[in-house]
Formats: structure tokens, C-alpha cells, sequence
């Protein structure tokens, strides 16, 4: 029996739709997944099953082929867990009444092997997509479910584990919520108002803001360099929602998000260490991810002791800089990542002996 499913992934920041193609069948028991998806994804093998198992579902020794469409383009993640779970448990009709929801949502999340539904990295750019695209709806994990929230005239469903995901389908029913009055839990506790003197520097910093410059600062060690920098994004205006979206969804991306931190809602601040490579700050990889300067987007990037950061990287600098974008080229195909920042450099003065 074969049977669809939606999903979908990302190349760098842009998300594609992804058909999950589940075909179960009898003959000798295998269980392969083709499509060109990562290690992730070949590992899930032994978490879905164990997951449909210790769900109380009975898995019978069966042919399984799992394709993901398109086949030509790498795809990685733990949320394609649940498609193919979902496929699996249509397949062997654990699921009967099915048809509507697998086209009309996408489905993401990774499983445990208990079968709970997990969080999972990029889930806000699937609710984009689906939106995008005309879709219904999306079932995501519930702890993604903060995330997701912040994409408005889209459907939300929330679960918890397989289970859920099996009462919706059949019965269309589910504890559906939406939160709409986040807290702010990624709250900066500095505050430029703890800075006493330091005249100049501040109203250096109040143009930088105002005008959205780059500054360079140089004075000697304890002379309060970092602690301006530190306190800059709190004089900035407050993120619109278009921002705040924006950013999010490249910290979802790169699995920078918690629970503690589940959106982005103030500006942010990023101070990369002098020993940070030039992949990591600027982006990329074999598979390409957000880099330092990314995930300052919209925000400040701070680069301390600018003088001990390694020329490639400092060079590497200039084109963001001036662009406001970072491309990037590999075998994979061209990749784009936002670089919307305000950049401060910081080091000490040459002494002449």
C-alpha cells in the first residue's frame, strides 16, 4: 500500500515541501529510507519503530520503502520522524480514515522511542510554507508549539505523542491551543541607564543606533568597552513582527531555540570569542548553516579583541557588511543568509615603546 504524506525541509533558511512516500507491502522484511536524507534521518529507522511498538501498535514483518520527494536535493532533520510514522501506521491501517488531513497539513516532529513527539529544529519555517502553499494546517510537536504561534490564518495542532496524532486524523479533534501573549523570555537584564559618565562614548552609541553605523571602539582594558557594546541593544527600537519572524526562524534553523528562549522577540546580541573560526562566524559547512553574523541579524555583533581574530576572518567581514547578506555556494546549490547588523569592533590601543 502506498501512501503520501507532507512535510518539508530547508536549503539554508528557504523552506521546500518534501513528499514522504511510505510503501508497505509484503515480502521480506526490510526498512529502507532513500531520498538522499542525512544520518539523522537513516537512524530514525529504530526510533519509529521503536515509537509505533511502545505505542501499543502491533508491527507485523513487512516491506518497507520510504522515499522522500524530491529525491535530488539532501535533506536532513529529526522532524520527518512523524511523517513516516504516520505513513507506516496508514500503511498497515492502524490509521483507516486518513485522507483529508495527509493533504491538507504537513506533519513534523522527531519521536522518542516511547513514541512521544518531540521538539524539533526549522519547525517555523514548515508553518510558513504550509501557509505559503494554501495548506490547512501543520502538526508540529507541542513544544514547538510557542514558535509556531507567532504565524497567524494557520491552523495549529499541538501533540503529544502518536497517539494524538492518530485521534486527529480519525476524529478530527485534538487539544487545539494557540498562545498569543508570549512572554518575553528572552528579556535583556542590561540597560544603558547603569552606565554612569562615559558622555562621549554614549552619544557615540546613540548615533550608531539612530543611523544603524558600524563603530569601532578603542581604549584601554577596563575602560568599559564591552559594557557599552553589551548594553546597545537596549536602545534600539523594539523588533516589528516581521523581524521577530525573521530572526526566529534562523535560530529554529541553526536549534538555537528552548524552552526557556522559544522566541526571539528582543534584538540580538552576539559576541563570538577571538579563537571562532571563519565558517563559524561568517556561515556555512559542508551543509550549510547560519553563521555568527546570521544570527545577529537585526541585531549587534560584537567582536572583541578585534585585533586577535584571524585576518580570513576579518576579510571576510566586508561583504556582509556592505551587502546586508551572506551567500554562500556549495555542491548542494546557492544558499542566502540575512546579515542585517549592526557590527562593534573593540580592542586596545598600540603602545610605542
Amino acid at each position: 500500500m502506498l501512501v503520501r504524506v507532507l512535510s518539508s525541509s530547508y536549503l539554508g533558511i528557504e523552506p521546500f515541501l518534501v513528499e514522504v512516500e511510505v510503501d508497505v507491502t509484503n515480502g521480506l522484511p526490510i526498512f529502507n529510507i532513500v531520498g538522499l536524507g542525512d544520518a539523522t534521518i537513516s537512524e530514525s529507522r529504530d526510533r519509529i519503530r521503536s515509537g509505533i511498538k511502545n505505542m501499543g501498535y502491533l508491527l507485523e514483518p513487512r516491506r518497507i520503502v520510504v522515499n522522500l520527494t524530491p529525491a535530488n536535493i539532501r535533506k536532513r532533520g529529526s522532524h520527518f520522524d512523524l511523517p513516516i510514522a504516520i505513513g507506516i501506521m496508514v500503511g498497515m491501517k492502524f490509521i483507516s480514515d486518513y485522507s483529508g488531513v495527509l493533504k491538507d497539513y504537513l506533519l513534523m516532529g522527531e519521536l522518542s522511542l516511547t513514541g512521544e513527539v518531540r521538539r524539533a529544529d526549522g519547525i517555523i519555517s514548515g508553518v510558513l510554507l504550509a501557509k505559503s502553499k494554501g495548506f490547512k494546517g501543520v502538526i508540529i510537536p507541542e513544544e514547538n508549539l510557542e514558535e509556531a504561534s507567532i504565524i497567524k490564518d494557520i491552523e495549529i495542532i499541538p501533540v503529544k505523542n502518536l497517539r494524538d496524532v492518530v485521534k486527529f486524523i480519525e476524529e478530527g479533534v485534538i487539544r487545539s491551543k494557540r498562545i498569543t501573549n508570549s512572554t518575553n523570555l528572552s528579556e535583556n537584564l542590561l540597560d544603558m541607564w547603569d552606565v554612569k559618565g562615559q558622555i562621549r562614548a554614549k552619544r557615540a552609541l546613540e548615533i550608531v543606533a539612530a543611523g544603524g553605523h558600524n563603530i569601532i571602539m578603542i581604549g584601554a582594558p577596563g575602560s568599559g568597552k564591552s559594557m557599552l557594546a553589551k548594553r546597545l541593544t537596549t536602545i534600539l527600537p523594539s523588533m516589528s513582527e516581521k523581524e521577530i519572524i525573521e530572526t526566529t526562524k534562523i535560530y529554529s534553523i541553526a536549534g538555537e531555540l528552548s524552552d526557556r528562549v522559544p522566541i526571539i522577540t528582543n534584538r540580538p546580541f552576539r559576541d563570538p570569542h577571538h579563537t571562532s573560526t571563519a565558517s563559524s562566524i561568517i556561515g556555512g559547512g559542508r551543509t550549510p548553516k547560519p553563521g555568527e553574523i546570521s544570527l545577529a541579524n537585526n541585531g549587534v555583533l560584537f567582536l572583541d579583541e578585534f585585533t586577535e581574530f584571524d585576518r580570513i576572518v576579518i576579510e571576510s567581514l566586508r561583504e556582509p557588511l556592505e551587502e546586508k547578506r551572506i551567500s554562500i555556494t556549495r555542491s548542494l546549490g546557492k544558499m542566502e543568509f540575512p546579515a542585517k547588523i549592526i557590527f562593534i569592533a573593540a580592542c586596545n590601543p598600540c603602545v610605542l615603546q
